[in-house]
């Protein structure tokens, strides 16, 4: 049996049904009347408003218009919750749509006053509300976390069954806030919602630093808005740690040293042989003071999310390692990842470590990690002859049992409680070199029913139905740990699930959690994980898996909203009022086919396109109407590899590419290369700008983050699509029609250099790139397969006079 981790998971497992759905078909969702609404009422543009998809949602009247006359009220008592709603509204109104009502307290709500309403039963305005709209909360919302949203011409209420319903019934609105023409709306509709899961969670690191502002952006603004309730955040020695400062600065050497070397993982293992996986990248390999980590609780806290530190013992226990090298396992490792725990004097450090952790955030619950025990037992001077199956037993009791003793609860991975996953007896494994050793099998099902208390809370990562792969039988795995007496999640929990109507009426399964398993970014998030992170939002809150293609085309529609207020910035093309088309008609090289097999872009929009705010010129001169420049990879290119000399002249505040790439290429999980994530998504090349002042400015154009390929919007529909794509950075421009779809994508990059003249462009492509390996290793991949960037239009943003 091979070495399993959570990370080979991800790579192999099976992928979800197809879709037939099209971003082209989507674009009629953004459409409608005055009122808000299609006029046939269409129940797939009500679909579109709110995700995950509610429970029920049908249609009224008028939508209701937020305007100088609205109000939003509380009781004249409002409890804590009614007044952080109210607030928060008044945020979002605010800074979204330059609308600012005002919170007026109220005994009652007065019919033909346009009024806002939210809360739990225990308001009374709600409850006046409701019986005046004839609506029964507690009868028509079946579970916790429930809510009522009923929205009419002069009245719009959120019913929620608990204080959380609410909480997800004012995260709805917010979605459902849309400009319509010169006004602010709400569109009519009824809402009935409730969640399938009660336990709906994201696993990532703690942030670093600079990363903090995005941290609070991903859990007000993603997070909460699309009801995830569970934040699992590994902490490691990321926190300034007051007991053990020299755990702190043992951590800061090990990650320079992985770093610094271009390593995934610690260099110099004994005989080469394969560690747990180094997370260098927790908190961006920096030290958090403790104020800064109790804010991001209390942000957490606020957004209704419960948080659960991970801490991990035992294994992935180099943070605790690297001044204790006499409690380690395999001391001849350079940096040792697993600690002795037949070694009682560990403890006192382990404790220490827990207890500062426990008295900062004070959590319900802590993950205590007990992954991937890769310990070659065989030539661990400190284990030699050992049972490490009750070792780990023992070491999970002890570690629960302190937790306990804080009133705190344990979360684990389940990996190793399963012979299923981990394999019967010794493995026997060969280093690089040749070496012979064995690591531990799975506790046997004795071991488990001994050591292992049944109140701890099983992360399952091994739920992927897959033959192919010695862990692969997953009703066997969860069926096992029914059997054991836990309680389980899907832990590295993915939209490709199988048979999951069957699989979600387990009673033990309470829900799951998608992983982040490198640095908290938005770049990261945003480029690989958005498709993932929805669509197991659709999955825990309505019990829906969504196919790939489906899930492609709504993730790309939600993309430039999702950008927005991730970034917390609003480009220019959303403020500005004159965005101008640039002539580079006399550079265009190609035709409907450039020489690539393949590329056909015939049927494409000609003359002036509008999207949204944007607008472009695509004229075609003398049959030709692109420029397009090669990617020299694999195959030597008939392209040419630059085209220069496209003149500009002028001082925009932002431009805007309309381009794609001709072939689809790699957008890499960022953990291949942790050192250098940027290049984990294919480099086509780039764009240089040169100013009057001859300073060169260079724009990369990354595959998944900057286009994807011409013919995305068919690849997506194919019924062989096995994986929701998109494009994060910009947003998708359909260019073809429907029986010959081609899609560009439009770029907005921002001017550093506002009032400077840019006097010209130039298109570059990559030459000999190589990304991240597909292996886990700490190599870098094979040279990328030839491809070429095709540049359609290109607009400027004006600057203000």
């Amino acid at each position: 049996m091979n070495i399993i981790t959570r990370r080979e998971f991800l790579s192999t497992a099976a992928v979800a049904a197809t879709s037939s759905t099209l971003i082209g078909a989507a674009s009629r969702l953004q459409t409608g009347n005055s009122a808000g609404l299609p006029d046939d009422h269409d129940q797939t543009w009500l679909d579109s408003l709110i995700f995950p998809n509610p429970q029920h949602i049908t249609a009224t009247s008028e939508p209701f218009v937020l305007d100088e006359r609205v109000r939003i009220l509380v009781p004249p008592c409002p409890s804590e919750q009614d007044s952080f709603l109210a607030r928060r509204l008044t945020h979002e109104l605010s800074d979204r749509f330059d609308r600012h009502p005002r919170i007026a307290p109220a005994a009652s709500v007065q019919p033909g006053t346009p009024s806002i309403v939210m809360g739990s039963l225990g308001n009374p305005l709600v409850r006046q509300c409701c019986a005046r709209l004839n609506l029964h909360p507690h009868e028509q919302i079946q579970s916790d976390e429930g809510y009522l949203l009923h929205v009419e011409k002069d009245i719009v209420l959120i019913s929620g069954r608990d204080d959380r319903g609410t909480f997800y019934g004012f995260q709805s609105l917010r979605q459902l806030l849309r400009r319509a023409a010169s006004q602010v709306q709400v569109p009519g509709v009824d809402v009935r919602d409730w969640p399938d899961k009660p336990f709906r969670g994201i696993y990532l690191y703690l942030p670093g630093c600079k990363n903090i502002p995005f941290f609070r952006r991903f859990v007000r603004d993603f997070m909460a808005l699309y009801k995830y309730n569970t934040l699992i955040m590994e902490m490691g020695a990321s926190v300034r740690l007051d007991t053990h400062p020299e755990v702190n600065a043992g951590w800061t050497e090990f990650v320079r040293d992985c770093n610094y070397s271009a390593r995934n993982y610690p260099p110099h293992p004994f005989h080469d042989m394969e560690q747990n996986s180094s997370h260098q990248d927790t908190a961006d390999g920096e030290i958090l003071e403790k104020d800064e980590v109790a804010s991001l609780a209390q942000c957490i806290a606020q957004n209704h999310i419960e948080l659960i530190p991970e801490i991990a013992s035992f294994t992935h226990s180099y943070y605790l390692l690297t001044r204790y090298r006499n409690f380690a396992a395999v001391p001849e490792h350079k940096w040792p990842d697993i600690y002795c725990a037949a070694h009682d004097d560990v403890y006192p450090l382990v404790f220490d470590v827990y207890d500062e952790y426990l008295d900062l955030l004070r959590p319900k619950m802590v993950h205590i990690g007990h992954d991937e025990l890769f310990l070659p037992i065989d030539i661990s001077p400190q284990c030699l002859d050992t049972n490490i199956g009750e070792i780990h037993g023992q070491d999970v009791k002890r570690v629960h049992d302190h937790l306990a003793s804080r009133s705190v609860k344990t979360a684990l991975w389940g990996d190793m409680l399963l012979e299923s996953v981990r394999g019967r007896g010794l493995q026997k494994h060969k280093a690089p070199d040749g070496f012979p050793y064995s690591t531990p099998g799975g506790m046997t099902g004795e071991q488990v029913e001994r050591l292992i208390p049944k109140d701890c809370l099983v992360f399952n990562w091994f739920w992927q139905e897959d033959a192919t792969v010695p862990y692969g039988n997953a009703k066997l795995n969860e069926d096992t740990l029914d059997q054991m007496g836990f309680q389980q999640v899907y832990g590295n929990f993915d939209y490709t699930v199988t048979n999951y109507n069957t699989r979600k009426q387990r009673s033990t399964l309470l829900g799951g959690a998608p992983s982040a398993w490198f640095a908290t970014n938005e770049s990261g998030f945003g480029k690989e994980l958005m498709a993932t992170f929805l669509g197991c939002s659709s999955i825990l809150w309505n019990g829906v898996v969504p196919t790939a293609g489906a899930l492609s085309a709504r993730v790309q529609l939600l993309v430039p909203s999702m950008r927005e207020r991730l970034s917390g910035f609003t480009p220019p093309s959303q403020t500005e009022t004159s965005i101008v088309p640039i002539e580079i008609a006399d550079h265009f090289n190609s035709d409907d086919n450039p020489p690539l097999p393949g590329v056909d872009l015939r049927g494409m929009k000609t003359d002036a396109l509008r999207n949204g705010s944007m607008s472009f010129d695509l004229r075609i001169v003398d049959r030709m109407h692109t420029i397009v420049v090669g990617t020299q990879g694999k195959e030597p290119s008939r392209l040419p590899s630059a085209v220069g000399g496209i003149a500009l002249n002028v001082s925009p505040t932002s431009l805007i590419f309309l381009h794609a790439a001709a072939r689809p290429a790699s957008n890499k999980e960022s953990f291949r290369i942790i050192w250098d994530q940027q290049d984990t998504a294919d480099l086509l090349g780039w764009y240089e700008v040169v100013y009057e002042d001859g300073f060169v400015a260079s724009i990369p154009i990354r595959y998944g983050v900057h286009l994807l390929e011409w013919d995305w919007q068919q690849r997506s529909a194919h019924p062989g699509n096995t994986s929701a794509r998109y494009c994060y950075d910009a947003d998708a421009v359909v260019l073809g029609t429907e029986d010959h779809p081609v899609t560009f994508f439009a770029y907005e990059w921002l001017n550093p250099r506002i009032g400077k003249i840019i006097r010209e462009l130039r298109l570059c492509g990559s030459s000999g790139f190589r990304g991240g390996s597909s292996n886990f290793d700490n190599s870098w991949g094979p040279v990328v397969e030839t491809n070429a960037i095709m540049l359609r239009a290109l607009s400027f943003v004006q600057m203000r006079s």
